[in-house]
């Protein structure tokens, strides 16, 4: 695990001496993944990293554990929460959809979840634009094999460390780099909505998507869940379908 970091952090060094750049930024959760992010982005650039936390009617445990990783590691940190801006912004687009007749309830969740993602990267890249940073995400090899991000939300970055990562190993790789306990082995939710968590949304659990991955014999049922997911977001992991016209 050790070469593992050393060679995440050269990396990360590595991309932002390509572009030209003067450093990183990570949205820092409370969860796993943002914390490994943070801890590793710190060691690759000590005065030219930044974790921000970015409250959506957040549970004060999540904010906890999230100042908990910022404090941990020694990044420095913002908070800017979002909750007022993103209740402004989906009440009105749901107030115009309902006034036309053409609200549909059983979106509702699914459409308010998504615009917290995205304004969460809106966010980010405002940050990064004003320190001349780049953006880092932070899905791992499970997230990005099932889809499990939001299309320009938290799949919205310019650079992805833990993509080559299955779920297990960025728990030990949190384990390694001294993430605190109750956040490396809490139950994994993106903060979408209360009492929300990924592998009740999915119907897996990233157990048997780190299995399948891996070459793994995995019951029936988790094997389709896994497949079926893999292909509904293929369009998220490639490039915009392009026109190209007849010359």
């Amino acid at each position: 695990m050790e070469k593992h970091v050393e060679n995440i952090v050269q990396w990360l060094r590595d991309q932002v001496n390509k572009a030209g750049v003067n450093g990183l930024v990570v949205g820092v959760s409370g969860g796993l993944d943002s914390a490994v992010v943070a801890h590793l982005i710190k060691r690759a650039f000590p005065d030219n990293s930044l974790g921000v936390l970015m409250p959506i009617h957040t549970k004060e445990t999540d904010l906890n554990h999230a100042k908990k990783v910022v404090e941990g590691c020694d990044i420095s940190s913002l908070t800017i929460d979002l909750s007022n801006t993103h209740q402004t912004m989906y009440d009105q687009i749901k107030n115009q959809l309902m006034k036309n007749d053409t609200f549909i309830e059983q979106n509702d969740q699914l459409a308010d979840a998504n615009l917290r993602a995205r304004l969460r990267m809106s966010t980010l890249y405002a940050l990064a634009t004003n320190y001349n940073y780049l953006v880092v995400g932070t899905d791992n090899a499970a997230e990005w094999y099932m889809g499990y991000f939001t299309k320009y939300g938290d799949g919205g970055a310019d650079i992805l460390p833990l993509v080559d990562f299955t779920k297990q190993e960025v728990r030990d790789m949190a384990a390694y780099l001294g993430v605190p306990v109750e956040v490396a082995q809490k139950k994994p939710s993106a903060d979408l909505w209360e009492g929300q968590t990924d592998e009740s949304e999915m119907g897996t659990t990233y157990d048997k998507i780190d299995a399948y991955i891996n070459g793994e014999e995995i019951p029936e049922k988790d094997k389709e869940v896994i497949e079926s997911l893999h292909r509904r977001t293929e369009h998220k992991r490639n490039p915009l379908p392009q026109y190209k016209r007849n010359k």
